[in-house]
This record gives structure tokens, C-alpha cells and sequence, in this order.
């Protein structure tokens, strides 16, 4: 039996501490504030409206108390491969200090020293595509900046280093899937889409 259509929804967490200060937060499991928390709430009436047939959330509790607050709590299931870019060495750092002593550095196109290499974070999303596509339905999804920016480009079938062409708040919600007029072409419906209100 061939699996129903494939829309992802993805939701980024709320507002941390280091989502604020621009530092890099890979496998740190970090709160969020309480702003980020209000931000979480925020998107439940808009996620109230859909209907989903799977709810994925990264191990971090940074995801997991943001799909709690949004109301999708009860259903979902942790999904290892829903993790932030492991940035190794460059972990709580900002960019504009690495880039002090690595003027060259971009994450996108080196990884962290010690962390995850493009090629591991594309290999990584591929295999959750995979996975995405045999599940087939609505799948709200709660992760992380640097992810779902890969996710975007791997999607609609581009490198990792592209996603740093796709931008994301905290506590938006981007809808990716499949073109109904050409339904073998997948697109990105919306992007980076922060709920009214918030």
C-alpha cells in the first residue's frame, strides 16, 4: 500500500539563553527562558488547527517543553535524529568569536572540531527523509536552527552548505512537501513563519 502524501511541519524551538546570545548549542540540553517558553504557547492555536498523523521531537528538553507548550505533547515520540549539528569544540561559542581565530570558519561548509562534518549532517537528514517518506501523512516536527536549515536544502535536494540561505527564528513554523501540481517535486511551502501574537 502505497503511504499517504508527505508535509512536514517543522517547528523550531523557543528562546534559550544561548539561542539569545548567538552561542552555539549542539548537545548542550539547555531551558528555555521564559520568554521562549511564551513563544512556545504561542504557536498552540495554529497547531490546534491542523491535524497530524506523527509528532517527532528532538531528544533536547529545549524541543521536547516546546512540543509540550504548543500542545502536541501527549502524541509525540522522541526522535534521535531530530539532534542540533554536534558542533564539538565550538559548542557555546558565537560565531564572532570562532571566527577570531578561524576567519575562514563557517559551519555549513567545516562542521565543529570534534563535532559533526557536513557530509555526517547530510548523511544524518537523508536517513530521517527516508524515514519521514515511509511514515507518509502530516508529521509536526520539533527541532533546532541548524538542523532545519539542513533539512530545507536536503529537501528540495541541495547541499548542506545551502542551508545557510534558510533562516529560522525561534519558535517558527516552516511547512515543507510536495508541489500538488507536480506532485514528484518537493518544495518549501512556507518558511520561517512566527505565529500572530507572538
Amino acid at each position: 500500500m502505497t503511504p499517504p502524501p508527505v508535509t512536514l511541519y517543522y517547528i523550531r524551538h523557543g528562546e534559550t539563553e544561548w539561542s539569545r546570545s548567538g552561542q552555539h548549542t549542539g548537545r548542550t540540553d539547555i531551558a528555555l527562558t521564559a520568554h521562549g517558553e511564551d513563544e512556545a504557547r504561542a504557536l498552540e492555536p495554529a497547531l490546534r488547527a491542523l491535524h497530524f498523523d506523527h509528532v517527532l521531537t528532538s531528544p533536547a528538553q529545549r524541543a521536547k517543553r516546546t512540543c509540550v507548550l504548543a500542545g502536541l505533547g501527549a502524541n509525540a515520540q522522541v526522535e534521535p535524529d531530530l539532534a542540533e549539528w554536534d558542533y564539538g569544540a565550538y559548542e557555546g561559542r558565537t560565531s564572532a568569536d570562532i571566527s577570531l581565530e578561524n576567519p575562514e570558519w563557517g559551519v555549513y561548509e567545516h562542521g565543529g572540531p570534534g563535532g559533526e562534518t557536513p557530509d555526517q549532517m547530510s548523511d544524518r537528514v537523508d536517513r530521517l527523509i527516508a524515514r519521514l517518506l515511509s511514515l507518509g501523512g502530516a508529521i509536526a516536527l520539533f527541532s533546532h536552527g541548524h538542523f532545519g536549515s539542513c533539512l530545507a536544502a536536503r529537501w528540495i535536494g541541495c547541499p548542506v552548505l545551502q542551508g545557510q540561505h534558510f533562516l529560522l527564528g525561534t519558535a517558527t513554523l516552516s511547512v515543507l512537501g510536495f508541489n500538488p501540481r507536480h506532485p514528484e517535486t518537493r518544495v518549501i511551502a512556507h518558511w520561517n513563519t512566527r505565529p500572530q501574537g507572538s
